[in-house]
């Protein structure tokens, strides 16, 4: 997941290039619709954002599913300490 979010995260690393690609010069200004794209900047990076928290929220819904199952198991079995162990890694993850 975290490589994932990685490469999710290329176009928020390259805003400034990305605007300066987008946003043309005053030799071009005529021959691009800067306000059009703009908008294609913007939906391109709302999307992104979009994409990102959805697969953010999933991981955080699936880990706590897991934390859920541990500390119940953990309750049965207070002196499993590979337990305790797996159960904070989770915690940790969320």
């Amino acid at each position: 997941i975290q490589e994932l979010l990685r490469v999710m995260r290329t176009i928020d690393d390259r805003i400034v290039h990305e605007l300066n690609t987008t946003i043309p010069t005053a030799s071009f200004a005529g021959k691009i619709d800067a306000g059009q794209t703009c908008k294609e900047l913007y939906q391109s990076l709302m999307d992104a954002h979009t994409s990102r928290e959805r697969i953010i929220k999933n991981c955080i819904a699936q880990t706590s599913s897991v934390v859920k199952t541990l500390r119940e198991e953990r309750e049965k079995a207070q002196d499993d300490l590979a337990l305790l162990k797996q159960l904070r890694k989770e915690q940790t993850k969320v």
